[in-house]
């Protein structure tokens, strides 16, 4: 069940929950930290499984039409039992009614990972389009790919 978290203190300890369970992803610790702290002021959802969270996701503002996936994660446990396709579909419903026109997704480029190769057919499965690889945003060692989606 997709829920949204309202309150920041919650919102933290949920996305450090999970970030801190999910280092292949998320193993910069100061990248790690940064999405804790700035999720406290972000459109904040979570999976909710038997009695703890399995995942959440971060919406935040980039422009005055492009709201962006800044944060994502789910525990590896659940992986491909449909638990991130709900928190996208409620991300994309979310943003869509708030007036947003386009959605964007920043990972690292196809071909260099197999771990990231998996989140970005996963981003093309939910039907995000390739926009554009920014090699100098992350090193040349993790190209930033960026996806876009139009939601109107």
């Amino acid at each position: 069940m997709v829920v949204r978290i309202t309150d920041p203190k919650e919102k933290q300890e949920i996305s450090r929950a999970i970030l801190e369970a999910l280092t292949d992803w998320f193993e910069v610790e100061e990248s790690r930290e940064r999405y804790i702290r700035e999720s406290a002021e972000k459109i904040f959802l979570a999976a909710k499984e038997d009695d703890g969270y399995a995942g959440f996701l971060c919406l935040k503002e980039t422009g005055k039409e492009t709201v962006e996936l800044a944060v994502m994660g789910v525990l590896k446990e659940y992986h491909r039992k449909g638990l991130g396709r709900a928190l996208f579909e409620q991300a994309k419903k979310i943003a869509a009614e708030a007036g947003y026109s386009f959605m964007q997704v920043k990972t690292v480029k196809m071909g260099m990972y197999d771990d990231y190769d998996i989140t970005n057919r996963f981003y093309l499965s939910c039907g995000f389009k390739e926009f554009e690889v920014i090699p100098e945003l992350w090193g040349e060692e993790n190209p930033c790919q960026i996806y876009v989606m139009y939601l109107q």
